[in-house]
């Protein structure tokens, strides 16, 4: 007696079973696709005064602006042809930036500025870069004779250490993962990257800032003209592809001694660097809002997928400074201190959802729009409780 046909008898297809499998993952990247967008959409509504910038493939329009020292809002839009990032640099330290903006789309960038000359980038980093002239204004005069807060000279130190340390950890874990890539090891590469990146979150607040060597340690290749194969694509990025895309140390000892020694570089900067008052909260909101717009988003990690990890690792580090002013927060104001921890409290809550049925966890690529939509806004709220702690503290 022959089988019985599974079609015949009322069974779906393989083919059926294939084309509605198919569909569904036509929906799902359909459904990533649309929160992206919408995402890039939501634009603030323009403030008067609201300074317009246009990005093209090859300059801005205008290439020079001018402003008086204080708060201006910009609003950047991308008239290229590639996701572009906008930054105000003075020297090679980022003021303030943009990422992730969308081909057609626009963006807006609060920022105080003090008086001085400024670059802007404009899209590429090959492109030719502006001059934004920021001219002395009331604002600025007041600042000038604001007295000494000796009440922030130990956070200020304690915080310096802190970088010196993660730094150094840093630098010493890229020489393991360079020694582990000159023999081939894959797995000891892979665990002394994690280690690397981990140290890097931890001091990235400041060290991303730093636009020559986050440029040469951390490069994306979406923002280079080559990709992946741009010369440019060095760091861990660069490491990153070739061992979880590729699967191979091949090629990459030359960019983990010269990540190494960018590394060391950065050390030395980090303990070299000058801080106000006002950058503890303000680098620790600043990147906040970086993470929520950027990373968070459209993930950083394109080829390892771990995300979760470092995400994690990134707010430990914004807690950092936040948490050296507490007791002067709690002291000033009360409610500022409760809404600054309670909204780290609910971040952590968010990153606390992307774990799998085994508590490790799940690879970002497999977290939801909404999902990500979600961190984002925690992200952003966080942002917001820690910009009241400068003007709580008497700092603006």
């Amino acid at each position: 007696m022959s089988s019985p046909d599974p079609q015949r008898a009322g069974g779906p297809s393989s083919r059926l079973m294939t084309i509605a499998l198919v569909g569904a993952g036509v929906l799902v990247l359909a459904g990533g696709g649309a929160f992206y967008l919408a995402s890039q959409r939501t634009v603030r509504p323009s403030e008067p005064g609201t300074i317009a910038v246009r990005v093209g493939d090859k300059s801005c329009e205008p290439m020079d602006l001018t402003v008086p020292a204080g708060r201006s809002v910009f609003e950047i839009e991308n008239a290229s042809n590639r996701p572009i990032e906008w930054e105000i640099l003075d020297g090679v330290m980022v003021v303030e930036e943009r990422e992730n903006i969308a081909p057609g789309f626009r963006s807006q960038l609060a920022a105080r500025l003090k008086p001085g000359v400024y670059d802007i980038t404009c899209g590429l980093l090959s492109n030719p870069r502006g001059k934004l002239t920021v001219t002395a204004s009331a604002h600025s005069e007041a600042e000038k004779v604001k007295p000494p807060l000796k009440a922030f000279i130990g956070p200020l130190s304690e915080y310096k250490v802190y970088l010196a340390v993660q730094s150094g950890q840093m630098a010493r874990a890229i020489g393991a993962l360079s020694t582990a890539i000159d023999a081939s090891d894959m797995d000891a590469a892979k665990s002394a990257y994690a280690a690397a990146r981990t140290a890097y979150r931890y001091v990235e607040a400041v060290s991303g800032r730093i636009a020559d060597l986050e440029n040469a340690i951390d490069p994306v290749a979406t923002y280079l003209a080559g990709r992946e194969q741009d010369p440019a694509f060095t760091g861990f990025h660069r490491i990153e592809f070739g061992l979880w895309r590729e699967g191979s140390v091949a090629g990459l000892k030359p960019v983990a001694d010269k990540l190494a020694a960018d590394a060391a570089t950065l050390r030395d900067r980090l303990k070299a660097v000058k801080f106000e008052p006002t950058d503890l909260a303000g680098n620790a909101a600043r990147e906040a809002r970086r993470l929520a717009e950027g990373p968070v988003i459209s993930g950083d990690n394109l080829y390892a997928n771990d995300e979760v990890v470092e995400f994690a690792a990134a707010v430990d580090g914004l807690e950092k400074p936040v948490s050296l002013l507490v007791p002067l927060v709690t002291e000033a104001s009360p409610d500022v201190a409760k809404a600054t921890t309670d909204a780290f409290a609910a971040v952590r809550a968010e990153l606390g959802k992307l774990s799998g049925s085994d508590a490790a966890p799940i690879i970002y690529s497999d977290v939801s729009p909404d999902a990500r939509k979600a961190l984002a806004a925690a992200l952003v709220a966080l942002a917001d409780a820690i910009d009241r702690i400068n003007p709580a503290l008497g700092l603006e």
